[in-house]
């Protein structure tokens, strides 16, 4: 009689969402070392930017976002959005892809804190 491959608590494979989201996470980790006060905003992945309903649109074909702010307001924590699909998009690979999940992740925070890319990871731009 034969077994499973894994126990049933180990994933076999994680989809591609899956994969987009622990480099996300990754790279939050990678900035809260330098930055606690990143555990008090919240970071999401979401598929594609979407078009705001009133017709005045952040982007057009010419620049689709990468990834954008939601400033904290109403009691609402401020979030980090990261749009998978534009960034598979525009990258080959595991590492390319990391590296840019990386840099939208800083220059979000850097928006959102006010600062430079620089300031928030010094080896911002090194890639």
């Amino acid at each position: 009689m034969r077994g499973p491959i894994a126990p049933p608590q180990v994933p076999l494979s994680a989809s591609r969402a899956e994969v987009f989201a622990d480099l996300v996470q990754d790279s939050v980790e990678r900035l809260e070392r330098r930055w606690p006060q990143l555990a008090d905003i919240d970071f999401l992945v979401l598929e594609v930017p979407r078009l705001d309903a009133r017709g005045d649109q952040a982007w057009n074909d010419e620049a689709v976002p990468l990834g954008g702010v939601v400033p904290a307001r109403d009691g609402r924590q401020a979030r980090v959005v990261v749009y998978r699909r534009p960034v598979e998009i525009r990258t080959k690979g595991r590492d390319e892809r990391a590296a840019l999940v990386h840099e939208v992740v800083v220059e979000q925070v850097a928006e959102l804190l006010g600062l430079t890319p620089e300031t928030v990871d010094p080896r911002y731009g090194e890639d």
